[in-house]
């Protein structure tokens, strides 16, 4: 890849890519447009060559400011563009309608005008909706799309607007599909980075109702490993599914890092256990996502490196090491 034009790079997962791909193909350039909205940082790509990385602030439902950034010479666009906080989308869906439907189209739009070579949709699980406890059953790139929640169904639309695009006009296009990322750098309103934020500042744990539901854990550089080689070998027209094969349910999860943290920065007294708080659950809450990963698996050999425990060490080492990135918020 010799030029690449990245959407929402200065956020948690797109920042996270800029650094992989511009470590990994030596002579890429990348545009980064991001509208650096509140969960974009430019902090995110302070250690990146700036002679290779050209910034760009604009929003990807205008069109004029995407075609002004966007010449004819690029290989690809890489869409991580998005707004993606289920609660936000909950309270009020219009910039989810926005950004992520109404953006993808015009992104959609000026590749075909510009020629680009490549297109590629970063999607989510959620889009198939939810699954039951039963742990033989796994999401497909085949499940049916059950969004449930005005930011999944944002993500829905998206991804059949990149479809209509192959289909339509032949652009050459691929989609993945990831799982719950998790890592340095994460904005804290998700639930690994909050819980470590509001322990270690000696604030309540919100867990959403028992606790129960599940997710499938991806470290954030184990998906920006699948997107470069799903960038670079996937079939065109294709679904990728991107998991961690780290399905773990949100109580577990907030009790490792507890006891995480625990051995690591001790509490004067008590353990951040103790601040577990039950709350109200989320309208609709999926109860478990779950990625069967074997298309990736079988057709580009990638598969995760960080098993759930590895990924989680590094990153609770990385906040503890960088407690100012985000500043404190109410839970």
């Amino acid at each position: 890849m010799q030029k690449l034009f990245i959407t929402g790079g200065a956020g948690f997962i797109g920042s996270a890519f800029v650094r992989l791909a511009l470590e990994r193909w030596p002579d890429c350039e990348i545009v980064n447009f991001d509208a650096l909205t509140y969960a974009g940082n430019p902090d995110n790509l302070i250690d990146v060559p700036a002679a290779r990385h050209h910034f760009v602030k604009g929003d990807i439902a205008v069109k004029s400011a995407v075609l002004e950034a966007l010449d004819t010479n690029f290989d690809a666009i890489v869409n991580f563009a998005a707004e993606s906080h289920v609660d936000r989308s909950i309270t009020s869906a219009d910039e989810f309608i926005r950004t992520n439907v109404l953006g993808t189209q015009v992104l959609l739009d000026c590749a075909r005008e510009r020629r680009v070579k490549r297109f590629l949709q970063v999607s989510t699980d959620e889009v198939m909706g939810s699954l039951p406890e039963d742990e033989t059953a796994f999401f497909t790139e085949d499940s049916p799309f059950l969004p449930n929640s005005p930011y999944a169904a944002s993500k829905a639309a998206a991804e059949h607007l990149v479809r209509a695009a192959h289909h339509t006009f032949g652009l050459d296009i691929v989609t993945t599909r990831c799982g719950n990322n998790y890592g340095p750098r994460q904005f804290p309103e998700k639930l690994i980075p909050l819980v470590i934020r509001n322990a270690l500042a000696g604030q309540r744990l919100p867990v959403y109702g028992d606790g129960r539901n599940r997710r499938d854990w991806l470290y954030v550089e184990d998906h920006c490993e699948a997107i470069r080689v799903v960038l670079e070998k996937g079939r065109i027209g294709e679904t990728y599914n991107i998991g961690g094969e780290s399905e773990r349910g949100n109580l577990d999860v907030v009790r490792t890092l507890c006891a995480s943290l625990d051995r690591a920065r001790p509490r004067k007294s008590g353990r951040y256990a103790d601040l577990i708080e039950f709350v109200t659950d989320r309208p609709g809450h999926d109860l478990r996502y779950a990625m069967d990963i074997g298309k990736i698996r079988r057709e580009l050999g990638w598969q995760p490196k960080e098993s759930f425990e590895s990924g989680l060490a590094k990153t609770v080492r990385w906040y503890l090491a960088h407690a100012g990135h985000f500043a404190p918020q109410a839970a």
